[in-house]
């Protein structure tokens, strides 16, 4: 019997620090939010305390953002193709297999940007910008580009939720005019990359966490606010405001909103569900493993 109250007592410990892990993942994405967004141009959004929240893989994008940032970094050699490739593959089974444990989520956690460690702030935003141009501007969903556009229409201001480093979301919603980003946040020393998190990636409820981290520092009404998403990894997150919109959703989240009276909209076509399908399952989570995990292995 006592063996089973330290069991359930370290379960508990470790749940917490998963928590305490995905909130300060929030709180240090919404104060690099707070800090990259470029203030509104006068006359200020007449809408102050309303916004929308946009998740990017397979939601605001086509397939996932870090997909396309890591075929760039192998394009500049920061890791070869046929790494690339096997750690893809590798990701493909662990998504569609479904076999998450608490030591591959930690795993993944201690490799997550190990790649970038020693490289500077400024050369991945620099490297960042151009991928964005070369694989991922054509890849922006029309109607979920028009959804943002009604909202800023509406003065409210807009931003993009992801678990993708942040330098890389911040530059694809600048690109798109949106306000600004939450994403991934890797600690940093005087502007060079030290190879860790803050925190932990911007993941599941981390997301919720960084939202109304940054509803707290812009003064924003959550009961006000929109949220989009296509997973159920989301759910806390679309949880967390008044309106919830499952876009491109997977099954367990068509589940939940159907459920749950939330709008669904789908801009999927049958060939275009096709031809996003690999890049899509690595959408969550992806961050640690086909790109991170990918340079962490070569250098063990």
């Amino acid at each position: 019997m006592e063996a089973v109250y330290v069991s359930a007592w370290r379960g508990k410990d470790k749940s917490q620090e998963l928590e305490r892990l995905a909130a300060l993942a929030g709180e240090a994405s919404a104060e690099a939010a707070h800090a990259l967004s470029e203030p509104p141009s006068p006359p200020a959004p007449p809408d102050l305390t309303a916004a929308a929240f946009f998740d990017v893989d397979n939601t605001m994008m086509m397939g996932a953002s870090i997909f396309y940032f890591a075929r760039g970094l192998a394009a500049r050699k920061f890791f070869t193709s046929s790494d690339l490739a096997g750690f893809v593959w590798g990701q493909i089974k662990f998504r569609l297999g479904g076999r998450e444990n608490k030591e591959d989520i930690k795993t993944h956690r201690e490799r997550a940007l190990s790649f970038v460690a020693g490289r500077t702030v400024a050369e991945l935003t620099s490297i960042s910008e151009e991928i964005y141009d070369e694989l991922m501007a054509d890849k922006i969903w029309s109607g979920t580009r028009a959804l943002a556009q009604m909202h800023l229409d509406a003065g409210q201001r807009v931003w993009l939720v992801t678990a993708t480093p942040i330098e890389l979301a911040a530059i694809i919603s600048r690109r798109l005019g949106l306000t600004g980003a939450l994403g991934t946040v890797a600690e940093t020393r005087d502007g060079v990359y030290t190879g860790r998190l803050v925190g932990d990636l911007l993941h599941g409820r981390a997301k919720a966490h960084a939202v109304r981290a940054l509803a707290s520092r812009e003064g924003l009404n959550l009961k006000r606010c929109t949220a989009y998403s296509d997973s159920a990894n989301d759910i806390p997150m679309l949880s967390a405001v008044g309106t919830a919109v499952a876009v491109n959703p997977d099954g367990g989240l068509r589940d939940v909103a159907r459920a749950r009276g939330w709008e669904i909209r789908d801009f999927r076509t049958g060939r275009k569900a096709a031809k996003i399908g690999v890049p899509s399952v690595l959408g969550a989570g992806a961050l640690a493993g086909a790109v991170a995990a990918g340079m962490a292995y070569r250098r063990r």
